[in-house]
């Protein structure tokens, strides 16, 4: 049963892309928070389908420190919903995506329109210094810009492997980092098309002050991010082995 629901969600999360694409697509042509409704709409259209089709239900926890106005956040990745998700709560999100991605229907086409940030990883230190830019700028327009420390989705359980990229940011952007832990891999694994029923946690903890030390930055923001996931991962563990949930 898995597995019928699992495919029929990919079909509805496809289908979903090309109905916003082409539906929505005037969008495109108009001023920006136009462009970004879209995005909010596919977002919460998207976990419509996964809590109904596929089981998987989204909660958001720790709402009182997810910030409204120009922010950094940095995530968790352990999932293609970790893009997703955070469009349904935050007003202006704008996250650090690869380059190769603008190119695609829908997808890329709003990411374009609405100014995500694109990165062309293959050039290393120049990619850097343009997502910085591009950053700055973004945080000037008042909104919340996400990166995912890691920098690609890890699967649940492997070792942290958090990259220079938030620290870049943090410094120039002086400001704190509102750190956001998730569980998200467990119900839509990193790799695979099955989704596995549940509950699916997105939780925004105390934003780190800005002004630390990079090293004590990178210790502060590591310890939260896995503390707070792998206690959610250590309920899931707790909640299989009681038959509760």
């Amino acid at each position: 049963m898995t597995t019928i629901r699992s495919l029929v969600f990919v079909l509805w999360l496809y289908l979903s892309m090309v109905l916003f694409a082409v539906g929505l697509s005037p969008a495109l042509l108009l001023p920006h928070r136009y462009a970004m409704g879209v995005i909010r709409g596919w977002s919460r259209f998207v976990l419509f389908g996964l809590r109904w089709i596929a089981g998987v239900k989204v909660e958001f926890r720790g709402l009182e420190h997810r910030p409204t106005g120009a922010a950094l956040i940095a995530g968790k990745h352990q999932s293609m919903l970790d893009v997703i998700a955070p469009f349904a709560v935050l007003p202006d999100n704008c996250f650090i995506m690869k380059k190769e991605l603008r190119p695609l229907p829908f997808f890329g086409w709003f990411a374009w329109k609405t100014g995500m940030i694109a990165v062309d990883r293959s050039a290393h230190s120049k990619a850097l210094k343009d997502m910085v830019k591009q950053a700055r700028g973004r945080f000037a327009e008042g909104r919340q810009i996400l990166i995912f420390p890691e920098g690609t989705r890890a699967a649940v359980g492997a070792p942290a492997d958090y990259k220079p990229g938030i620290a870049a940011l943090y410094r120039d952007l002086d400001c704190p980092c509102v750190p956001m832990a998730t569980n998200s891999g467990v119900h839509w694994p990193a790799h695979g098309f099955r989704r596995y029923p549940g509950t699916v946690v997105y939780e925004f903890l105390p934003a780190i002050p800005g002004g630390l030390k990079r090293a004590e930055f990178m210790g502060e923001l590591e310890a939260r991010i896995e503390g707070a996931s792998g206690a959610m991962l250590a309920a899931e563990k707790r909640s299989a082995l009681t038959g509760s949930g």
